[in-house]
């Protein structure tokens, strides 16, 4: 019943009950006539309306409580369902349209629960880097990745090699290996990685670890069981401020790495700043510039247009020459408890110095980079005399001897520049680039030689040149790719006048006319009954002078989504290693042999989402 209709009643009765009891006292008397003024109805009003704010106040409040409760019981359910949903979640991987597979941390719902909800901050600071898989934890992002591979290498001849394959090793002709193929068949590229970010006040905090099994330990075969060690890729921190300046340091790519915009780590996995080549082989190309080394790197972007970056990375020289004396030490094997024994290690000066500065205008994406590298070794003046009666070095004892040894260095380094370009709509890509300079050859896949040793035992540098050129097109399930590279290594050669009625006529170094070349076609019986020792090529000192290769490839993903990726890819290559040409026998095709393979790749991978 309306307000209005109850106080009408109510004064109807009030007044039926006035008129009662007026009847029964002046039932003696003659009754006396009501008279309702004008004062009264107004009066009767005015306690009709006050009665109607009163109730209209009542309902309003009423309506407030419902609201307020309401408001609660919404925040309860929502706060039930966050609840329930964190929960499922460690369960299970859940779908969404928005997003796809992820995973969330519910450990961050065991933090005390604020009274009023409030938005959650942003808490992925490498959008690139982030994936469905990526845990958030406190504050910080943990992002898993890496991929399974199942992959295979023919080769027409052998190298003994797996997928990944040394350049600088192919045989000459007159090698028992080049007349014969090989096949292998290896899992050993598949990748694990984690990266962790999070972020500090005005700085990004991350950090990136990579690992492959491309890695043999002395007790590592091929036979019942692939016991292949688990090798370091990458593993590096970083810190980025929002000012531009960001600090980088552990074993990274090289600063002298190509990146695919700006300044900044590239990951394993090509899904953050990658330029490398897409091939199966993980030696990538013949001319690509790159090495993953211990390096500390400071940088500094302005906008997205241009950034500057210097980088002190660890050093190591390589070294080839021929026909030398006992008169230098460079280095030594290594040590037991940290390094490879059966490797060498130089006995660096200093680290390699790199400075780099990138553009990105807007269309394409260009840099400009320098290295400084520095090499010593020990020099041992009497370590090689006329005779073993001849006296040196003011010794009264005729021979060698260690007397005036000094320490010599050598300044070494280069100038590179690169060149990307995108056309159609990011589908295809052209780019080149180039390093030239003295003492960079392992800078390149190759792994060329940095130096040579003069006759009076001190170092001379080895010019070197590294290209590659890049052509790829790119669609959403097919990636094509081919490239060709070269990496060239020139003469150094000295002259050693005791050495001058030997058969190089007093010639040392890398690279001379006179070293002998004549027993590079000739096949020569194992001298070892094993089976499995090869005899080494006699009179064949061949010299790389350049390494050369062509190679188109293909990736076809059958599947790319919140599940990961599953593709498959081929790669064929021509690689021929051509050499200083030296003395030949009469009859001979060439005085500089060359070193051919054909090389076939295929690839079946399973990437992590």
């Amino acid at each position: 019943m309306q307000p209005s209709k109850k106080v009408f009643l109510v004064a109807l009765t009030l007044a039926a009950m006035s008129a009662g009891a007026w009847a029964q006292t002046t039932a003696s008397t003659a009754p006396a006539q009501l008279i309702v003024t004008a004062a009264d109805v107004q009066a009767l009003k005015d306690a009709l309306a006050a009665q109607q704010q009163q109730i209209q106040a009542l309902q309003d409040e009423l309506h407030r409580k419902d609201q307020a409760a309401q408001r609660e019981q919404s925040q309860q359910q929502q706060s039930m369902r966050r609840m329930e949903t964190e929960l499922a979640e460690l369960k299970s991987v859940s779908n969404s349209a928005a997003n796809g597979a992820t995973f969330r941390n519910a450990v961050l719902s065991l933090q005390e629960t604020p009274q009023a909800p409030t938005p959650e901050p942003e808490q992925t600071y490498n959008k690139q880097m982030e994936g469905p898989l990526t845990i958030h934890f406190r504050g910080i992002n943990i992002t898993p990745g890496g991929y399974a591979a199942a992959e295979f290498v023919r080769r027409s001849r052998a190298l003994a090699a797996d997928v990944s394959t040394p350049f600088n090793s192919l045989t000459m002709p007159g090698a028992s290996q080049s007349s014969v193929s090989e096949f292998f068949g290896s899992g050993r590229q598949s990748k694990i990685t984690t990266f962790v970010d999070g972020r500090l006040k005005n700085v990004d905090l991350s950090s990136y670890i990579s690992a492959d099994f491309l890695s043999a330990g002395v007790t590592s075969t091929s036979t019942s069981t692939n016991s292949y060690s688990l090798r370091m890729r990458q593993a590096w921190g970083q810190a980025k401020f929002t000012n531009g300046w960001s600090f980088v340091g552990g074993q990274v790519w090289s600063l002298a790495t190509e990146n695919g915009t700006g300044i900044s780590p590239d990951d394993d996995l090509g899904r953050t700043n990658d330029a490398r080549p897409k091939t199966i082989d993980p030696s990538y190309n013949v001319g690509f510039v790159f090495a993953r080394q211990y390096g500390i790197r400071v940088t500094k972007t302005f906008g997205d247009k241009v950034a500057f970056a210097v980088a002190m990375e660890n050093a190591q020289g390589t070294l080839t020459t021929h026909g030398n004396a006992n008169n230098f030490l460079l280095g030594e094997a290594g040590a037991s408890n940290s390094y490879n024994t059966t490797a060498n290690y130089t006995f660096n000066p200093s680290p390699d110095l790199i400075a780099k500065v990138a553009f990105d205008p807007g269309f394409g994406h260009y840099e400009i980079f320098g290295l400084y590298d520095r090499f010593r070794d020990r020099v041992f003046p009497c370590g090689e005399v006329a005779s073993s009666t001849t006296l040196c070095g003011g010794s009264t004892v005729a021979g060698v001897n260690a007397l005036g040894v000094y320490n010599a260095s050598r300044n070494g380094g280069g100038v590179g520049a690169s060149a990307r370009w995108a056309f159609a709509n990011k589908h295809i890509v052209f780019g080149m680039k180039g390093f030239d300079g003295s003492g960079i050859g392992r800078y390149a896949p190759g792994g060329l030689s940095d130096a040579a040793i003069n006759g009076d035992g001190t170092i001379r540098l080895i010019k070197n040149f590294e290209g590659l050129g890049t052509l790829e097109f790119h669609t959403k399930r097919l990636d094509i790719y081919s490239y060709a590279g070269v990496e060239y290594a020139g003469r150094a050669v000295s002259f050693d006048p005791l050495q001058a009625t030997g058969k190089t006529a007093g010639q040392v170094g890398y690279g001379s006319r006179l070293f002998n070349n004549s027993g590079c076609y000739s096949e020569l019986p194992p001298a070892v009954n094993t089976g499995f020792t090869p005899t080494a090529l006699s009179n064949c000192t061949a010299d790389t002078r350049a390494l050369i290769e062509g190679t188109i490839g293909f990736w076809y993903r059958f599947y790319s989504g919140p599940q990961g990726k599953f593709q498959f890819g081929t790669q064929y290559s021509y690689l021929t290693r051509q050499t200083w040409s030296g003395v030949a026998p009469a009859g001979a095709p060439s005085g500089a042999p060359e070193g051919i393979d054909n090389m076939v790749f295929t690839s079946f991978r399973y990437v992590l989402p």
